[in-house]
């Protein structure tokens, strides 16, 4: 029996040479106790190794397909990150230029609306400030009126 080799993989080519060492173990021991049986019996054996190697050797091939296209779809996303780390960072510095500028065309806006929001409350401050000075002259009055 051929078993696939990979430098990837030297767990599966041990686990096929165990498999080939018990299945030629079990082959000698039925073998050797299989001389007295008859011709048909050892062509139902030969017939089921025959039938184990092949799902053994379609089996380890199947794995190897998938380790390799594991290592495929690995190579592929390293490449990938490769290819868009330096995109990743140029994004990032533009996305910086513009909220530095963006910041800078804000700040003057901003120090406007607050000079004007202080220029027209200011006023109703003040005014309301004196209204409630003289309600409370009032209230002062009056209660003294009363105390008196």
């Amino acid at each position: 029996m051929k078993v696939p080799s990979s430098p990837h993989c030297p767990a599966l080519q041990s686990a096929a040479m165990k498999f080939s060492l018990i299945a030629a173990v079990v082959l000698l021991a039925l073998a050797q106790g299989s001389f007295a049986q008859d011709a048909a019996d050892l062509e139902k054996l030969g017939q089921y190794i025959e039938d184990m190697k092949n799902k053994m050797t379609s089996d380890l091939t199947e794995l190897f397909r998938h380790q390799d296209l594991t290592n495929q779809a690995q190579a592929f996303l390293l490449d990938k990150r490769t290819q868009l780390e330096p995109l990743a960072t140029q994004v990032q510095e533009k996305m910086k230029t513009v909220a530095t500028s963006v910041e800078e065309h804000i700040r003057p806006l901003a120090a406007n609306v607050r000079e004007q929001v202080q220029a027209q409350v200011q006023p109703m401050i003040l005014d309301f400030q004196k209204q409630v000075e003289a309600l409370f002259q009032k209230l002062t009055e009056q209660t003294e009126a009363i105390g008196n």
